[in-house]
């Protein structure tokens, strides 16, 4: 019996910690929100010990490299409610969310105005319309409603706007439930930053994508012919000017001016070349930071779990497949990726289909996903949050590059 309890115990000092953006409905990214999920939590009384478990998971976060500029919103446990636990410090500044069990904590209006009077956002998580959390709606400027679980959006967005608060949709993970959500009144999304969608219509690719492609082919081989590289690179002169553009960036360090299309992939290398392709693909700039953030953060987080550069590929691709609306087999058949990558694209079989079915049902918030596919969430949720803040600086020096 004592060895279950320490074993309980053990586990609940593990939070997996989960980031997803809340983004307005043309997909730009309005912040970002962060939550921990402890496993095994449900049913157990001790919500000292889980609320400790999760002060303890967002004491291991970097504010400002999982927000970047943007607002950061955090469910609220007591200690950061009552101002035990310091409030994260980031340049968009923080918004505190609710959850349904701390909505009826005593005196809890009186601690909502200190925190307004200090700038802190206030939202309401899991918001069905009880008393103890339409109460509080005069004070709150978000609330946020499971669109996977409540039959009555409607009336619910009636009454958050009546009040004065905007709304968010959680779990806007398909084309269908964000339409659905938009019809209804929702203000913004919070879900993956890519939905799933049922189909993806087949179209062609303009003469600037189909060579970014080819040069994915080319740098996706086990041993890419540097020359096929520099010919693809030096034949297409926007490529030409974006990968110069980078490798005399600030971000490269480089001491010297490099003019030199065949110094710079020396300089640059393989992966940078593929993120730079996918980068110009989707036509980043400046105001699509967001997006591009996304998407290496999902290639970055496979290559970390799988220790392969071939599940960086496949994290991208499957991103920018999703991003850009085009079916996993007609990006297979243009890129001309291996069998492997291919695999992984259209069903997530094969040496990386397990790690990519992770890190998208990661970015779901869906631990039984994770789970079902082998890995273990904690470990798929250490590998995605490890890779924010390499995935912001990389798509902060590709939006230069890209403009």
């Amino acid at each position: 019996m004592l060895g279950n309890e320490f074993q309980t115990d053990h586990r609940l000092q593990r939070a997996t910690m989960h980031r997803q953006p809340i983004v307005n409905p043309d997909r730009s990214v309005f912040g970002y929100a962060v939550r921990g999920e402890v496993p095994g939590a449900d049913g157990l009384p001790d919500f000292q010990l889980l609320e400790g478990a999760l002060d303890a998971g967002y004491a291991t976060l970097d504010p400002k490299t999982v927000a970047g500029e943007f607002p950061l919103m955090v469910r609220a446990t007591s200690g950061l409610l009552l101002g035990s636990i310091p409030l994260p410090a980031v340049p968009g500044g923080v918004i505190i969310e609710l959850p349904l069990w701390l909505t009826s904590y005593g005196d809890l209006a009186g601690r909502l105005e200190a925190l307004r009077a200090q700038n802190v956002g206030l939202a309401i998580g899991d918001y069905t319309g009880t008393p103890s959390q339409d109460v509080l709606l005069p004070l709150i400027d978000l609330v946020k409603i499971d669109l996977s679980r409540s039959l009555d959006v409607a009336e619910l967005v009636h009454r958050a706007h009546a009040a004065g608060a905007s709304v968010i949709g959680e779990r806007a993970d398909t084309s269908e439930t964000v339409a659905r959500a938009l019809e209804l009144g929702v203000d913004l999304l919070q879900g993956p930053m890519f939905e799933r969608r049922q189909t993806a219509p087949p179209r062609d690719f303009t003469v600037g994508e189909a060579q970014c492609l080819n040069l994915v082919t080319i740098l996706s081989a086990d041993q890419p012919d540097p020359d096929a590289v520099v010919r693809t690179i030096a034949s297409d002169p926007e490529l030409t000017m974006r990968v110069l553009h980078l490798v005399n960036s600030s971000a490269m360090g480089v001491r010297r001016q490099i003019d030199s299309v065949q110094q710079a992939i020396v300089l640059l290398g393989p992966r940078q070349l593929i993120t730079l392709a996918m980068a110009s693909l989707i036509n980043a700039r400046p105001a699509t930071v967001g997006t591009l953030w996304s998407i290496l953060a999902r290639a970055i987080a496979c290559m970390n779990l799988s220790g392969s550069a071939s599940a960086y590929t496949v994290g991208l691709l499957s991103a920018v497949a999703q991003q850009q609306n085009v079916s996993a087999e007609t990006l297979v058949s243009r890129s001309g990726v291996s069998e492997d990558i291919g695999s992984a694209l259209r069903d997530q079989t094969g040496p990386y289909g397990a790690v990519l079915a992770a890190v998208m049902a990661h970015e779901e918030n869906d631990i039984e996903g994770v789970a079902a596919t082998g890995l273990e969430p904690w470990d798929v949720a250490h590998a995605y949050l490890a890779a924010v803040p390499e995935a912001l600086a990389a798509a902060t020096s590709m939006s230069v590059a890209t403009r």
